[in-house]
């Protein structure tokens, strides 16, 4: 059955009468979205159609995402006072971990954190696929696996963007066996149009389905990820899975004015808090008034002091946060007064701040369910194909979202960004991210953000909400076009269409250097709700190869 059939037919045995609101899924891959709305079909809600989504992600994206991997979940939680929810599912060192871990004789040695099985943290998706369908969900667990089950058993379709991907890590893949025999084709990259499928990773999807938590720490998929581990030189213990749990935090709110607010990821995220500083910065330099070179040269700067201030954030579980400091109004308005409207402010006249190097290779969804409940998911292995290392016997290819750490606290990376003590490896830590699940609710609407794309993920989330704001339309706000600073290097990164050529001399003029990529980056998914009618819209990055239904 072709694929629109496919989708009439799943949104023809929505449930009618009691619906309020349009159900919509917007994710990467179409397999996912397909999967969200068949569990939105079957009387799930918008909890198990986000089980249904990321599952479906980790096997059509392996690249982006997965079972071996983490990420976070922002929640709407219709009918309820206290309605919104963020779970942290990001992965957490092992106990064995050290501030050291990665120097040899001093120096940090960049490829431990990369390639293999010393780069893995503890996973953390498959325990908030258990917490989303017990806490929050209406189906069982099984029934929102499902999909993803069958998909791994009959196959995805190699697309162009899966060789791509695979092509950046081809040697990391080649050097582990496993991968290169699930994930390549006789050691080679495989041919587009051929057929992935994923035998293990099925019968590891249905040990968590019949299990839960322990189907996955513990039990048979566990004993073969520690033997895989150790022998290959990792630090896991069988404590480490078995102790890893999501928590639920509150999420980062901040008050935009006109009724909206912005609810976004708290630390171990820096994204909601760049976001809430930058914003807080462009209304109070009133960005609407401006245009061109002017209003790109305001969202810049405001993004230069937004990203000065990362290093000072890290694990909440092992730093002391000072978001009341950071968000606090005279200080957003000290920062903002600092902008200077005819002279880029050089990163080396600010106080000096650490910065960080993030892989960014990753995945998102959001969706809305018939009740209102809503999910905005962004979710990583870090790298592509994340540390490059599958487990045998468990098709779970691991993170190394280790990399994420600052490995040398006191010193600069290849990159010339310099390390963050707040975000220094230890035992039982979560990295510091810029994944940044984000909703603008307001009485008339909910507005639905999130992007992969590793320290360009808040930029990119805040160029869709400025478009948001202006009130374009909803396929606007995912592709247009991308431009990033992050205080280090101190250059503006941007798309080959992101400026005009008037723009472009307007900046130099200004004193910003200018550092055009060789390709596009992001891949947005978005939603728009309508409180008032029920009506929906959802738009996917014109970039990526998404689906939003």
């Amino acid at each position: 059955m072709r694929l629109s059939a496919c989708l009439l037919l799943i949104l023809f045995h929505l449930p009618a009468l009691a619906q309020t609101v349009e159900p919509r899924v917007a994710s990467a891959h179409p397999a996912a979205t397909v999967a969200g709305l068949e569990t939105l079909a079957a009387g799930g809600n918008a909890f198990d159609a986000a089980v249904a989504v990321s599952a479906a992600l980790a096997v059509a994206e392996p690249y982006g995402s997965g079972l071996g991997g983490g990420g976070f979940f922002l929640l709407r939680l219709a009918g309820t006072n206290d309605s919104f929810r963020f779970i942290d599912a990001r992965e957490r060192a092992p106990a064995a971990a050290h501030a050291a871990l990665y120097q040899r004789d001093g120096r940090v040695v960049a490829q431990l954190s990369l390639d293999g099985a010393l780069a893995a943290a503890i996973p953390g998706l498959p325990a908030a696929l258990v917490h989303l369908a017990e806490r929050y969900g209406q189906l069982p667990l099984q029934d929102s696996l499902a999909p993803a089950i069958r998909l791994a058993r009959n196959g995805v379709v190699i697309d162009p963007l899966y060789i791509e991907r695979a092509t950046f890590r081809l040697a990391a893949l080649q050097a582990d066996a496993e991968s290169a025999r699930l994930f390549l084709d006789q050691g080679q990259l495989p041919r587009e149009h051929s057929v992935l499928r994923q035998a293990e990773l099925a019968e590891t999807l249905e040990r968590l389905a019949a299990e839960g938590h322990a189907g996955f720490y513990q039990g048979t998929t566990a004993q073969r990820l520690l033997q895989a581990v150790q022998a290959a030189g990792g630090i896991w213990q069988a404590e480490d899975l078995r102790d890893y749990r999501v928590v639920e935090r509150p999420p980062l709110r901040f008050a935009l004015g006109e009724g909206r607010e912005l609810i976004s990821a708290p630390p171990p995220s820096a994204g909601g808090v760049a976001l809430a500083q930058s914003l807080s910065m462009l209304q109070q330099r009133n960005w609407q008034a401006s245009q061109g070179a002017a209003r790109i040269h305001l969202v810049v700067e405001s993004l230069r002091r937004a990203y000065r201030d990362r290093a000072l954030l890290g694990d909440p579980d092992f730093v002391d946060n000072p978001l009341a400091q950071l968000l606090a109004s005279d200080y957003l308005q000290r920062l903002a007064n600092d902008i200077q409207p005819g002279r880029a402010t050089p990163s080396a006249e600010l106080p000096a701040a650490p910065a960080w190097r993030e892989g960014d290779h990753t995945t998102h969804f959001s969706l809305i369910d018939a009740q209102g409940n809503a999910v905005a998911a962004t979710l990583s292995i870090n790298l592509p194909f994340g540390a490059a290392f599958t487990a045998p016997g468990t098709g779970v290819l691991l993170n190394n979202e280790m990399d994420d750490f600052a490995a040398d606290p006191g010193g600069r990376n290849a990159y010339g960004l310099a390390g963050s003590q707040a975000n220094a490896v230890a035992a039982g830590k979560r990295p510091l991210s810029s994944m940044s699940p984000t909703f603008i609710d307001s009485p008339a609407q909910l507005a639905v953000f999130g992007t992969p794309g590793g320290s360009r993920i808040p930029s990119m989330v805040l160029l869709a909400i400025l478009d948001y704001l202006e009130g374009k339309p909803v396929s606007q706000w995912p592709a247009t076009p991308r431009y990033h600073h992050q205080f280090l290097p101190d250059h503006i990164e941007h798309e080959a269409n992101a400026f005009s050529s008037t723009e472009r001399d307007a900046l130099q003029r200004l004193g910003h250097q200018l550092k055009p990529l060789p390709r596009s980056y992001g891949n947005q998914q978005v939603l728009l709700w309508d409180k008032a009618s029920g009506r929906t819209e959802g738009a996917s990055d014109p970039r990526g190869r998404g689906l939003a239904q």
